[in-house]
């Protein structure tokens, strides 16, 4: 979702398409891809409930096993808009990168509220789900208050948020209680009250991935022309096997970073499940360096690949990902909605499958379908730079 054209070079099996780096744009739609079969299990398999994090003892193999590769989701998208907006920012002032920061991001707070929230749970609802695009667009705000400072202060800032918030989990407040609103939207999944009998759940609490989005961005002269590409990739692999590295110690513990892990008797893989199974709303502190880790790994595969259709592919959704998030939530909306209107509740009180099977076999037949229209925008998008609402897509 972030904006970095002009920047001329990528790497040597992967470069750069249309000024573009194309190991970050196929890093971005691997995980709007990955993205699609969540969604698709939102939509289809929601009589089937899926804790935060997974219960190991209960939770299907198969969901969990989807929901831990989905859980890249996040993170590495947040941590790229970071980077986007560094190097967005190499070709404006820091006044026009600001401006173009503040205004993107309301731009997304205003898509979750008045179009995402609607499509999702029905106009007539009275809860505004502050989710994923509304946590990025607050981000993006955040960090344009930010960037003017040093690089080094912006990676103390994003290493204290990321390793320290978990410090402030036992402070619950209550909603009688001051600054409870504030709160709530930034570490507390909560309900906040709003007017006309409104009200609004925080189901992304910001704080942690403001630290993400700093981060990205303090990372972000990594992808300069005047870095070898090799340099670039020693410098990912570093920080992938480190943070990897601290995950594994800090897990062992079983101590600090998220809610302990336990043995399940009989049962190896169960017992890897509650060793995996990690916190997302908030992100804790070993959510973000599993997955964070194995971002920084996947960018280096990416450059390396010698598959160069396999990464223009994923450039494509990468290229145009807020089109894409839009598009495949409203398609999958009006299937389900058809599919109801036609069936009936199959689930329950809900229309559902029976099993995550049919989930693969509806994420298999969507790919290609959603893939075309994306294509289309995204080629129209770089061919009409005249129109500067298209880099809000």
């Amino acid at each position: 979702m972030g904006v970095h054209d002009g920047v001329p070079e990528a790497s040597a099996s992967a470069p750069a398409v249309s000024g573009r780096i194309a190991s970050i744009d196929a890093l971005r739609g691997l995980v709007m891809v990955l993205m699609l079969l969540d969604h698709l299990r939102e939509t289809w398999f929601l009589h089937v409930p899926v804790a935060d994090p997974v219960d190991a003892r209960t939770t299907l193999p198969a969901v969990a096993l989807a929901r831990l590769a989905v859980s890249l989701c996040a993170p590495i998208f947040i941590a790229l808009t970071g980077v986007a907006a560094y190097l967005f920012g190499t070709r404006h002032s820091l006044a026009e990168t600001r401006a173009y920061l503040l205004k993107r991001g309301l731009v997304l707070m205003a898509l979750e509220v008045l179009y995402l929230s609607e499509l999702y749970w029905g106009v007539a609802s009275p809860t505004l789900w502050l989710q994923v695009i509304w946590c990025i667009g607050v981000c993006i705000i955040v960090l344009a208050a930010l960037i003017g400072l040093p690089r080094p202060v912006l990676f103390a800032v994003g290493l204290l948020i990321v390793c320290g918030h978990n410090l402030l989990d036992p402070i619950h407040l209550q909603p009688d209680q001051p600054f409870f609103p504030v709160w709530a939207m930034l570490h507390q999944r909560d309900v906040i009250a709003l007017p006309f009998w409104l009200i609004a759940k925080t189901t992304y609490p910001v704080l942690p991935w403001i630290g993400v989005i700093v981060l990205g961005y303090a990372i972000g002269p990594w992808f300069l022309p005047s870095v070898a590409v090799r340099t670039r990739e020693r410098r990912f692999m570093a920080l992938g096997f480190t943070m990897l590295g601290a995950f594994v110690l800090l897990r062992l513990a079983n101590g600090y970073g998220d809610k302990p892990w336990f043995v399940v008797e009989g049962d190896a893989f169960r017992t890897t499940l509650s060793f995996l199974a990690l916190t997302k709303y908030p992100p804790s502190l070993l959510f973000l360096l599993l997955t964070l880790g194995i971002g920084a790994l996947l960018l280096v595969a990416l450059e390396r690949t010698r598959d160069a259709s396999a990464v223009a592919a994923l450039a494509v959704f990468g290229g145009a990902p807020m089109f894409f998030y839009l598009l495949h939530l409203t398609v999958l909306r009006l299937l389900y909605h058809g599919s109801a209107a036609v069936w009936g509740p199959t689930q329950g009180s809900v229309f559902g499958v029976a099993s995550y099977g049919w989930i693969l076999a509806w994420y298999v037949g969507l790919i290609v379908p959603l893939y075309w229209p994306t294509a289309w925008f995204s080629r129209f998008k770089a061919s009409r730079r005249d129109i500067a609402c298209l880099r809000y897509l």
